[in-house]
């Protein structure tokens, strides 16, 4: 009997180690002897992935790689014997057969499973993933579920009341199948919905008290939203067309908002200051902006950092850059202010063009704002302008950043050691830079205070030289 419970407590032993080591390594370990072997088939997290080595090869080689990966699973799972907290199937480039993913998740969704991942290779044929599994209580032990590029069309509720994060990329998902797929989980807390082209409304109900973090990414058919969610603390949101219906309803205590939208600054301006009264961090990305922002009396009491991109391609010529001054008047707590320009495709007045006095604008102090950062600087007339009120009306200015290049460059190359080359930029792009850096001397090298840090992004002297 003894020897029975020490032989007992050692096997628990090697599943506790190999419980702890990656999974090729304890594969590898399961060939020395039966007791690794043993152990292995308990072996809790278990990864199956199959992308790089499947791509740019004919059929006949990738039906050939999709059955040794079936055999090398199937061997895995079906001999399995212990309790399967965490699986991941990520076949990105090779095509898996229907029956034999179906039979993999029957395997491995058991009581016991805590995070459950699908990744598969993009096809117009989505797999249909088979949510009885999650259903009948199966599913109440799962924490994490990632899916992506396949179809999952739930049509009672499931009972997730675990499911702390849920990740759908690619998934054919209708509103209100999303909302079987939610009804019991009580305690989610981060919610991403990434190219869900079924969802034509969305509504996150205000029950999910636990939810602090939701991403609503690229889901083209999307006409309206509604968010109810109280406790939200971060919101990333992404239109690829313009919304009819866009409401936050509660989302009161939102502290960080991520909005890529169509006339995004207006909108940010004009509307949010009401619905979000605690937003600290804001990043505004603007597909289009045709007007300027607006001068309204709202304001953002609690803003901190604020990042603001205009992509090429987004601004109206006439677009006047000085109308951003209104956020700062807006945001008496502001200490960081990044602004992203892509002034391709946009032909704003140059400095040079009109060289007559910039303008002044009204006199606002700005004594929180310590650090600013300009990336894409042209020569611009209003944009020399409104670095020039930054400098002028700023008493607490610690660092400037102005970038001539569009601040996404590699790493550069080396000119004394000639190990390499910079990526080509078209000739008009380097002439800008140019004449922005002949700006940036004539007229705001001088009036930068000495205690301010300030540093000026060039084109590389080597490669991009006039």
């Amino acid at each position: 009997m003894l020897c029975f419970l020490v032989c007992l407590c050692m096997q628990e032993i090697w599943c506790h180690i190999h419980s702890l080591m990656p999974m090729q390594a304890a594969a590898q370990a399961a060939c020395v002897s039966r007791s690794f072997l043993h152990s292995w088939r308990c072996y809790p997290n278990l990864t199956f992935s199959r992308g790089i080595q499947c791509r740019n090869v004919n059929a006949h080689e990738a039906d050939e790689i999709a059955t040794n990966l079936t055999t090398k699973v199937d061997r895995s799972l079906v001999k399995h014997t212990g309790s399967m907290k965490k699986l991941k199937l990520e076949f990105y480039n090779c095509n898996v057969k229907a029956c034999d993913l179906d039979r993999w998740l029957q395997i491995g969704v058991t009581p016991a499973i805590e995070e459950l991942t699908v990744w598969l290779s993009w096809d117009r044929k989505k797999y249909k993933f088979p949510w009885p599994l999650l259903s009948n209580g199966s599913g109440n032990s799962i924490r994490y579920l990632n899916l992506s590029n396949c179809a999952f069309r739930p049509t009672v509720r499931l009972g997730l009341r675990s499911l702390t994060k849920l990740c759908l990329c690619d998934v054919l998902i209708t509103g209100d199948e999303l909302s079987c797929l939610l009804d019991n989980a009580f305690v989610l807390e981060q919610l991403s919905l990434q190219r869900c082209s079924k969802i034509i409304s969305l509504k996150i109900p205000s029950w999910l008290r636990q939810l602090s973090d939701l991403e609503v990414f690229e889901c083209e058919r999307l006409q309206a939203m509604e968010i109810e969610a109280q406790y939200l603390s971060k919101i990333t949101f992404a239109a690829v067309n313009e919304l009819g219906q866009l409401s936050f309803g509660k989302a009161l205590q939102l502290k960080i908002l991520e909005l890529y939208y169509y006339d995004a600054v207006c909108y940010a301006r004009a509307e949010l200051p009401s619905i979000f009264p605690s937003l600290e961090s804001l990043t505004i990305f603007s597909w289009s902006e045709m007007a300027s922002a607006p001068m309204v009396p709202s304001k953002f009491s609690y803003l901190k950092h604020l990042s603001v991109v205009f992509p090429a391609g987004s601004l109206s010529p006439t677009y006047d850059h000085c109308s951003l001054i209104s956020f700062f008047d807006a945001s008496p707590s502001l200490e960081t202010f990044s602004l992203q320009v892509v002034p391709i495709g946009a032909k704003h007045p140059s400095i040079f063009a009109d060289p007559s006095g910039l303008r002044k604008m009204r006199e606002h102090r700005h004594d929180k704002l310590k650090n600013v950062k300009i990336v894409g600087f042209s020569t611009s007339k209003s944009l020399v302008e409104l670095t020039c009120h930054i400098l002028e009306s700023t008493t607490s200015l610690e660092y400037l950043t102005l970038d001539t290049t569009d601040g996404h460059s590699p790493p550069r190359c080396s000119s004394v050691h000639r190990l390499g080359k910079c990526f080509p930029i078209d000739r008009d792009v380097i002439l800008e830079a140019h004449r922005a850096l002949l700006a940036i001397r004539t007229y705001i090298q001088g009036i930068v205070p000495s205690k301010v840090k300030f540093t000026v992004g060039k084109p590389c002297s080597h490669c991009h030289a006039v």
